[in-house]
């Protein structure tokens, strides 16, 4: 009898099979659980308790939002955030009540809450920002008492 010279002995059975496919698929369920529970983590959380109540009054609110002709722009200026409302001719508002949340758009654990003064033209603020992406949740109150609610991006360069 001759013996292969490559025969090592070895022979493929169905429990290593078995043990290979047990092995991959340990891996993804718990790359997938690993997600999972770092997405939920971080989840931000609702924007409304009830949508469907907050859209019952959606169409009057915008459109008196619409009404004030607002146009409302931020930048940030020499670690100064520098938020600009102006009404339809260009003049500068000064709102009645501003309450505004600094963040990322996906994780509230850098969020802050500027502590704007108004300049006679802006409402300014002292804020370093990290590189990245960054919302601006602005809710105001104007001198009739309407209220405005916007998001604004800010991206900051690497």
């Amino acid at each position: 009898m001759t013996t292969d010279p490559q025969d090592t002995g070895f022979r493929l059975k169905g429990w290593h099979v078995f043990a290979g496919f047990a092995g991959a698929f340990s891996v993804i369920i718990g790359v997938n659980i690993a997600l999972a529970v770092n997405a939920v983590k971080t989840f931000p959380g609702l924007e409304v308790e009830n949508g469907y109540i907050a859209s019952q009054t959606f169409d009057a609110r915008r459109d008196a939002q619409q009404a004030l002709g607002w146009d409302v722009a931020a930048r940030l200026d020499a670690g100064r955030l520098i938020l600009t409302i102006n009404d339809a001719k260009g003049y500068p508002v000064r709102v009645n009540a501003l309450d505004v949340t600094l963040g990322r758009p996906t994780n509230v654990s850098e969020d802050v809450v500027p502590e704007f003064d108004w300049d006679g033209t802006a409402y300014v603020a002292e804020e370093t920002l990290n590189p990245g992406n960054w919302d601006l949740w602005i809710k105001a109150r104007a001198e009739d008492g309407t209220p405005f609610e916007q998001r604004l991006e800010l991206r900051m360069p690497f």
